[in-house]
């Protein structure tokens, strides 16, 4: 804390930093090390202890990391992984008797989140980042123009107030410094709902012998369209196991198709359970704006999660350091209007988020499509283009494979057209979001624009409007 300044009086303590980084998950400590190594003080606020700090629920499949930012060098991170030799997925179709093989493009490997948290943040640490722990976050406060210039938060039981020229938002998909914000003066996303997020558990679960299938990640849909289970390998005999769906399902019931599945695969008999977590994720597009003046939101915070795979780490790696960039660019200017902070938005949208925005055209069909028809069908389909539109957003199918689909899935064929007019909607929405504009008062428009095309697909699919 080297050029901080601490008062205090009789009701709070108030410390002076640069920035304020609220959370120190993958988003929070790559803006954090961004920052602080352009010479700025930051803080991050971390609710939990320093012994748990970085141990969340997650699926533990990193994929891309040899193209992360390098603020955090891969080196620092690769005594995390636990498994390279992962390469492909692996959807099992229960209904169809089938399992596919799904190429996974990119580098890819299973790893200990717990371990990989740990590295970001001693990373973090040696950029010269500070890190307060068991810290709780109870308010944000703003000035009369609207601009947020600190958070209230709760350390160690004592009442803190953190003063900051910046604050960023890497608190979590309901985070809630969202909830405390006054976003009327700027266009910052609050089109978001609880329906809009998953709820994620997991196990960690040890067997006798390894796996046959311990070069892929296993995927396989539950009884209810909503849900998913996953079998991931860190090891050959040390398996994520979990289980994703969306709020709107009633837990329990899906927690049980879990429970009963790996009761049922031999491979789990006598196994043994090391660690259990939960945790809630975004499935949606990315916010239309994580801005506001003085105020950046990262990661699940803002909606940076692969809407199909639930994957988050690289887009909250990225986005962290795009935010990271803008904010320097902003104090050195001295200026954190949202005009200012606007680039980091556009940065984030063509890189990853125009590509998660058409995925979650394929999460809106999904939830409105009847589950045998849906799986009938993607038993049918070619898995190198079923993995295309997983991680593009969108397929590029010759006649020949269209010619071959339509052969495999007779019977499926009203559905395969509803998928094939869904395709289309996903792809103009992907040329909209390439428009994306570049101030925020082109942002109104664009969205008009953007909510005609939704209006498309959920006449397409038949799904109730999702925003």
């Amino acid at each position: 804390m080297s050029t901080t300044e601490q008062s205090t009086d009789a009701a709070a303590t108030t410390d002076h930093w640069d920035v304020v980084v609220v959370g120190a998950g993958t988003g929070g400590c790559y803006a954090s090390a961004t920052i602080a190594n352009a010479g700025y003080d930051v803080v991050i606020l971390e609710r939990k202890p320093a012994s748990e700090a970085g141990h969340i629920a997650c699926g533990d499949a990193l994929k891309g990391a040899a193209d992360f930012p390098d603020v955090i060098p891969k080196s620092e991170l690769e005594p995390a992984f636990t498994n390279t030799d992962v390469d492909h997925g692996r959807f099992e179709i229960p209904q169809e008797d089938a399992v596919l093989e799904i190429p996974i493009p990119g580098e890819l490997a299973v790893i200990d989140r717990r371990e990989y948290g740990r590295r970001i943040i001693e990373a973090t640490t040696e950029a010269g980042t500070d890190i307060h722990y068991d810290t709780v976050v109870t308010d944000v406060v703003q000035d009369d123009d609207g601009r947020v210039t600190g958070v209230e938060a709760i350390r160690d039981g004592d009442a803190r107030t953190y003063e900051a020229t910046v604050v960023v938002d890497g608190a979590g998909s309901l985070s809630l410094l969202q909830d405390r914000v006054d976003f009327s003066t700027s266009t910052f996303d609050t089109n978001v709902d609880y329906t809009h997020f998953s709820s994620a558990y997991r196990e960690i679960v040890h067997v006798d012998e390894p796996v046959e299938w311990s070069d892929a990640l296993v995927i396989k849909p539950t009884e209810r369209s909503a849900g998913y289970l996953w079998y991931f390998p860190r090891t050959e005999t040390e398996i994520n196991v979990g289980l994703g769906f969306q709020m709107s399902e009633e837990p329990m019931k899906l927690v049980e198709d879990l429970k009963r599945d790996l009761e049922n695969r031999d491979e789990f008999q006598g196994a043994t359970v090391k660690d259990k977590l939960g945790a809630a994720l975004p499935t949606k597009r990315p916010h239309d704006s994580a801005v506001h003046p003085g105020y950046v939101a990262v990661g699940d915070a803002a909606g940076h999660v692969n809407p199909t795979t639930g994957g988050g780490i690289a887009g909250a790696a990225y986005a962290g350091a795009y935010a990271g960039e803008q904010i320097v660019e902003a104090i050195d200017r001295d200026d954190v209007s949202e005009d200012v902070l606007w680039r980091y938005n556009e940065r984030v949208m063509d890189h990853f988020g125009a590509r998660f925005a058409a995925l979650d055209v394929y999460n809106i069909l999904v939830m409105a499509a009847d589950l045998d028809d849906l799986t009938g069908l993607i038993a049918a389909m070619p898995g190198d283009k079923l993995s295309e539109a997983l991680y593009s957003g969108s397929a590029n199918v010759g006649w020949k494979l269209k010619l071959e689909t339509l052969y495999k899935s007779r019977g499926h064929w009203d559905t395969l057209r509803t998928l094939y007019r869904t395709k289309g909607r996903a792809d103009d929405l992907l040329a909209h979001y390439e428009t994306y504009p570049s101030s925020p008062d082109g942002l109104a428009a664009w969205q008009r624009e953007r909510d005609e095309l939704l209006d498309a697909v959920y006449e397409t699919t038949g799904a109730d409007p999702k925003y």
